[in-house]
């Protein structure tokens, strides 16, 4: 089974992303083993370095890494769902990266095999997180011949 891990930095604290990230996590148990790991964003200066230097030493040893980010390739929900299978094809690890409020550093966009943007829109990180749930489950969907996506 495919494991999908999502390093996000920040905390989610409201109940409405709380409630939303929860419900695509447990729709996501019928298809992959999913974990989000949360690292605390840094408030030191020159941040995103210090985040850097946390999300890399998340990032599971052998795990295809994407990181999210506005300048990143932009797909369709059926082009996602056919880079999972493929990717999946090579890698028994996915590791999706959202960045903290001010981004991410360029050593952890350097060491991602994808940079992926949902949209070339500034959005918070708490919603990107949601939204990059629900587009993977989708694209399990999609790739299993389900419904969900119409």
């Amino acid at each position: 089974m495919l494991d999908i891990i999502i390093i996000a930095v920040g905390k989610l604290k409201e109940k409405f992303y709380l409630d939303a990230c929860g419900e695509y996590i447990k729709r996501l148990g019928a298809y992959c083993k999913i974990a989000v790991n949360e690292l605390p964003e840094s408030k030191k200066e020159n941040n995103m370095e210090y985040e850097a230097d946390a999300i890399l030493a998340a990032v599971p040893k052998g795990a295809y890494i994407c990181a999210m980010c506005v300048e990143g390739e932009e797909m369709t929900s059926e082009e996602f769902s056919a880079r999972i299978v493929k990717i999946s094809a090579e890698a028994s690890k996915i590791c999706f990266i959202i960045g903290g409020s001010d981004g991410l550093s360029p050593r952890v966009k350097s060491a991602a095999k994808l940079r992926m943007s949902m949209s070339r829109m500034t959005l918070p990180h708490h919603l990107a997180r949601v939204m990059l749930l629900e587009q993977i489950y989708r694209a399990m969907n999609i790739a299993s011949g389900g419904k969900y996506h119409k």
